[in-house]
């Protein structure tokens, strides 16, 4: 089990050359081709609808803006990834809104990455449930890389949130190419006592032993918490110093209402380390 094609969303904010260069370094480490997919902005429907009377437009005038932008965004990711020694990459202009694109070529892609949103980036403010969308849509483990901060080299020091969920199992099975090549891993299970249907005798056995069949040596920490469990992972993973979570990602979408879990909310709000989570 290995990431064959990774997906990386490509625009003009100030925190894609670092979702870029993570991006293009799990790609050297897993022999992976990379995709930088920058998205117009212009719905795919437009083309289909005359009434727009897109040519000798100001439309017309306004479209060839955001092409002109994509692909200088596209032309700053060839640059990163060429730096970084990237040897099998391509880069896709689509004609789309980023969240709708997104999910339609994560398709065809093992792993998706994008960044949190930053409230004070303009970019972000126009489509601010990016991250919660695509997670929720791409059926594709999203890995979000925080909008604060720098990561050299996150993934080394991994702790997966486990409480026996799909969600939870999807994750950390999706992220089973990570975990290998991470130095520890921690499988965090909180309030077990709470869900005596969804662990055995021992909380975490049965997972960890699965991982073991994969060459994944795990530490098992059972967890009593009266705070949130957001929070009280966030806490956890600063105590160990962690540099990536793993976790299952809780909510639906109604119509383009973006309606999450409590934890998976917390998360996306206020994380402090890259976050790979699986719907």
């Amino acid at each position: 089990m290995s990431y064959k094609t990774i997906l990386v969303h490509v625009d003009q904010s100030p925190h894609a050359a670092e979702r870029i260069r993570i991006a293009a370094n799990i790609a050297i480490a897993e022999n992976a081709h990379l995709i930088g997919a920058a998205m117009t902005g212009i719905s795919r429907f437009i083309y289909q609808d005359s009434a727009f009377g897109i040519s000798g437009s100001i439309v017309s005038t306004h479209i060839d803006t955001l092409n002109d932008a994509a692909a200088q965004a596209l032309a700053a990711f060839e640059s990163i990834v060429k730096g970084l020694g990237v040897l099998s990459y391509e880069s896709r202009q689509v004609d789309d809104e980023p969240e709708g694109g997104l999910v339609l070529q994560a398709r065809y892609s093992d792993l998706v990455v994008v960044s949190q949103t930053d409230p004070d980036d303009s970019n972000s403010r126009l489509f601010s449930d990016l991250p919660e969308y695509v997670m929720l849509n791409c059926t594709r483990p999203v890995l979000v890389i925080p909008y604060a901060g720098r990561y050299p080299n996150p993934g080394s020091n991994i702790l997966a949130a486990w409480d026996g969920s799909m969600e939870a199992t999807r994750a950390i099975t999706n992220a089973i190419p990570l975990l290998r090549r991470a130095k520890k891993v921690t499988l965090a299970v909180f309030n077990s006592s709470a869900r005596y249907d969804a662990h055995g005798e021992q909380p975490g056995a049965d997972i960890a032993l699965y991982l073991a069949r994969h060459g994944i040596e795990v530490e098992v920490l059972q967890q009593t918490t009266h705070l949130d469990i957001g929070n009280s992972l966030l806490s956890l993973a600063a105590d160990l110093s962690s540099d990536m979570l793993v976790m299952g990602g809780y909510g639906h979408t109604r119509f383009r209402e973006v309606l999450l879990g409590g934890v998976t909310m917390t998360l996306l709000k206020t994380m402090t380390v890259p976050v790979l989570m699986s719907h």
